[in-house]
């Protein structure tokens, strides 16, 4: 099973990924615990995943996080812990 990419994010995705956190008005520490979560260097599957944080779902594909999500929308994938 990959791991979350944390380094060489394409930049199309990067930027899409900035634009939601802007946008949705994820905030800081909503972030802090993804970052916490990401420093355990978690596996996450081949396809489409999504892992959920009290005030926000972040979802993922393969070893890419791919988007932000907020409380009420509904994600793709399997959830992992």
């Amino acid at each position: 099973m990959p791991k979350v990419r944390r380094q060489n994010i394409p930049p199309a995705l990067f930027q899409h990924l900035l634009d939601r956190i802007q946008s949705r008005r994820i905030s800081a520490d909503q972030l802090t615990l993804l970052a916490r979560w990401l420093d355990t260097e978690p596996e996450v599957p081949e396809g489409e995943w999504y892992k959920r944080f009290s005030r926000m779902t972040v979802c993922g594909e393969g070893e890419l996080i791919k988007t932000f999500l907020l409380p009420g929308q509904q994600p793709k994938g399997k959830r992992v812990a």
